[in-house]
């Protein structure tokens, strides 16, 4: 059975009437408060309040600065002053703390081909146990055995499916090498979980998102 994150909770907005809320203006004129706070077992969480909703995120890992909130498609990256809000339709909206719309973005000069690459994906495993509140998850991305990127995270309680991201240069690569990523968890000092193989990162050229299964670490041999 899969550990998913804790489901996305739709409540009315005097369940948490007790949170500070902070007023942030969006780019297409929207208004939403945020209030920031920890859940009973310490886990860090958002919630949006709308006009007849309030909509709970959960902190989940992020490979980039700032915090990232996620349940589903559901997102909110913030970072200082400045948030953006992906409402899982398709939709994203930039917003700003305060009450005045967040300034708008010089044109763009002419679109030059970027060599950065973003690399994305879930970790999980297929075993019923719950990961210990110490446990730190480690994604490693080589090219053609060259480290390209080493993260860890802190899980704090999280549990799988567990979201990743990084980005590498494609310059710094030679376009014959294979870049490929796995993963591992350690708890308590010792190895829990490893990937059993090595996950391709590029098809056509392109990143394509990787959703790695890890295996519990007397059961698997990582490559």
């Amino acid at each position: 059975m899969k550990l998913h994150y804790l489901p996305l909770l739709f409540i009315p907005i005097l369940a948490i009437a007790d949170d500070e809320r902070i007023p942030y203006t969006c780019d297409n004129g929207s208004h939403i408060d945020i209030s920031f706070f920890t859940d009973n077992s310490g886990r860090p969480q958002a919630s949006l309040h709308f006009a007849d909703e309030t909509i709970v995120l959960p902190q989940v890992p992020s490979g980039a600065s700032g915090a990232l909130y996620r349940n589903g498609d559901i997102r909110l990256h913030t970072k200082g002053d400045d948030a953006i809000f992906e409402d899982g339709k398709r939709n994203m909206r930039r917003c700003a703390r305060g009450n005045l719309p967040p300034a708008a973005p010089r044109p763009a000069p002419p679109a030059v081909a970027s060599s950065f690459m973003e690399v994305t994906g879930h970790i999980t495993y297929l075993t019923r146990n719950a990961l210990p509140p110490d446990a730190i998850l480690t994604v490693l991305i080589q090219a053609s055995g060259r480290t390209l990127v080493e993260q860890r995270y802190e899980l704090n309680g999280a549990q799988v499916p567990i979201p990743f991201s990084a980005t590498i240069d494609r310059d710094l690569i030679s376009q014959k090498a294979r870049i490929a990523i796995t993963a591992r968890i350690n708890a308590g000092g010792k190895l829990r979980f490893v990937s059993s193989k090595v996950y391709p990162v590029i098809k056509n050229k392109q990143a394509q998102p990787v959703n790695i299964i890890l295996k519990p670490s007397g059961h698997a041999k990582a490559h």
